[in-house]
């Protein structure tokens, strides 16, 4: 079983985790809310012990504990405010995320985008806390930018092609090749994952064999038939790029 380490001292991705990565978004999909949440975790846990390969989840906020009390692999929030404890109704604290049991966070998703300047605030935050930084983005040049605030993981996504089912490595293969070439100028120890449309076990080989350490899904994984069978065939196509 991988369980993360948070001890301090250095990057939680360097140190404590091992790529490829694979990072399930959930989104608000009822197929993994509340006690299916939990249930698909166990799923992608049961690939984490049986393959090696780290798998994460983002469930929702509201599904976080729950999921982190019956999984010991990677539990990340969806999205968390850059804010410290005060007057923040309806806002997201990290302290609450960490508190609940989340070993990370996802930032600037393309359905939760942030400012730059507050995207650089909520990274120093997670690094306060403890927590790993996955930033979400939508082209090489922002990929480039955000990069260049430190995070531990930058996730490249152009939101056209999510949810399509049409793989970024397909449709847009310039965009993998660029994003690892500009990100590598600016940052050379972030782990670079990408997503949008990623569905089959040939997609993410494709993205591995462009440069990408990992991949960010959701729907490929999350609304399909057999959530398992998904995500065992992705770490069984993710085990010859072990580092």
């Amino acid at each position: 079983m991988i369980k993360v380490n948070l001890s301090s001292g250095g990057s939680l991705l360097q140190n404590r985790f091992q790529t490829p990565l694979i990072i399930i978004n959930f989104k608000t999909y009822s197929e993994a809310t509340g006690q299916r949440a939990i249930e698909l975790a166990k799923k992608a846990e049961k690939v984490n012990r049986e393959t090696g390969i780290y798998v994460g989840v983002a469930p929702q906020l509201a599904d976080i504990a729950k999921v982190a009390e019956a999984v010991h692999i990677p539990v990340f929030a969806q999205h968390v405010d850059p804010i410290k404890p005060g007057g923040f109704t309806g806002h997201v604290l990290m302290e609450s995320v960490k508190e609940a049991g989340a070993t990370g966070t996802l930032i600037n998703h393309s359905e939760r985008q942030l400012k730059l300047s507050d995207i650089d605030e909520t990274i120093k935050l997670t690094k306060e806390n403890g927590l790993v930084s996955c930033v979400c983005a939508n082209n090489p040049t922002i990929s480039k930018a955000v990069a260049a605030l430190e995070p531990d993981i930058v996730a490249i996504e152009p939101p056209e092609l999510i949810g399509t089912g049409i793989p970024v490595s397909k449709a847009k293969p310039e965009v993998i090749t660029d994003t690892v070439r500009l990100v590598r100028k600016v940052n050379s120890n972030v782990i670079i994952l990408c997503g949008a449309g990623i569905s089959r076990e040939e997609d993410v080989s494709a993205a591995l064999a462009l440069g990408m350490q990992g991949v960010l899904v959701a729907s490929g994984i999350v609304k399909s038939k057999d959530p398992y069978a998904i995500i065992r065939e992705f770490a069984e196509a993710s085990k010859c790029w072990v580092s």
